[in-house]
């Protein structure tokens, strides 16, 4: 989240009163996150956050809304997004598509542990077994084709052994998903984006899920492989922590237990989602678009990351609990 667009309280309360939701008695911008402009505006009826959309356009924005209020009547954790008389969940502010969402409870759990990575892990499961139903089609515009999209933009800014790395890594992955054993993983809409400062908790208990402005068409298994990746790692060196990724795999199994050709393509999905966020924060980083409070995130985690993931496969799989292929 950041500040693009500066939002007057006034207009703020004239969006408001389009969705009969009370009298603003505050506004403040919301530091973090590098895609949209948010507030929280809390009225005389609740917390609310507004999100104006910078890079997503009116056409794209109904399959994030109607997905997250999808999932809100499957009874999953989400900030539902409020609708005016008409129904409409998409709005407009400034000249730009807006949208009004609940505010959850809690706080974000910056140093998971197992406890909360189980949380995770269970409702993530119901996530992709609800989304199975929701028919609307969009696919992740930060997948595999924006991957090979961007790679030549950035490979510019890196040293030698980084545009060998990302050569390579892409190159895997684009045979990777050419392939019938990749073709045959389960997937439907998935948030691609879930890490520990997307949910909320209350104490030990997961309080809910938010900012699916990522969310796409794609594999389960890469959707949880993204949460992993965050939610179960040390952050200095990129390394998974066994017991964190044990609990959120129990606890996600026991909702939805992992196919043969999940299991299988486990490792190399570890990979992917390395791959796409160090990506997106190399575009990030150096070709940055002008914002307030926009704190761009430092790349050269997930290099590490990725590099971890290639140097374990069969180590990562044993641990985790699979067969080794």
């Amino acid at each position: 989240m950041a500040v693009y667009t500066e939002v007057a309280p006034e207009a703020a309360q004239a969006l408001l009163n389009h969705l009969n939701l009370g009298t603003l008695q505050s506004l403040r911008g919301i530091q973090g996150g590098i895609e949209n402009t948010n507030y929280f505006a809390t009225t005389d009826q609740g917390e609310y956050v507004l999100t104006l959309f910078e890079r997503l356009t009116a056409e794209q924005l109904p399959f994030y809304l109607r997905l997250v209020k999808h999932l809100a009547a499957a009874g999953i954790p989400v900030p539902e997004p409020q609708a005016d008389a008409q129904g409409q969940l998409l709005h407009s502010l400034h000249g730009k598509p807006a949208a009004v969402v609940v505010k959850l409870a809690g706080q974000s759990q910056l140093a998971p542990q197992a406890i909360h990575c189980a949380q995770l892990g269970r409702v993530l499961a119901q996530m992709h077994l609800a989304a199975r139903s929701f028919d609307m089609q969009q696919p992740n515009l930060r997948g595999l084709d924006w991957w090979n999209d961007t790679v030549p933009a950035v490979l510019p800014y890196l040293q030698a052994p980084q545009q060998e790395l990302l050569r390579r890594e892409l190159a895997f992955q684009n045979e990777l998903a050419a392939s019938a054993s990749y073709r045959a993983l389960p997937a439907s809409a998935v948030h691609a984006d879930l890490f520990r400062d997307n949910a909320m908790f209350e104490g030990e208990r997961l309080s809910g899920v938010f900012d699916f402005y990522f969310a796409g068409v794609d594999t389960w298994l890469f959707d949880l492989c993204v949460a992993i990746n965050d939610w179960c790692i040390d952050l200095a060196t990129g390394e998974l922590d066994t017991p964190r990724v044990n609990a959120l795999l129990r606890a996600y199994q026991q909702v939805r237990p992992l196919t043969a050709e999940e299991q299988a393509l486990y490792p190399a999905l570890l990979r992917a989602a390395a791959l796409r966020f160090w990506i997106s924060r190399l575009w990030d980083c150096h070709l940055p678009r002008q914002a307030s409070m926009l704190q761009p995130h430092d790349p050269t985690h997930f290099e590490r990351v990725l590099r971890a993931r290639i140097a374990r496969p069969g180590a990562i799989t044993a641990e985790h609990g699979f067969a080794t292929p």
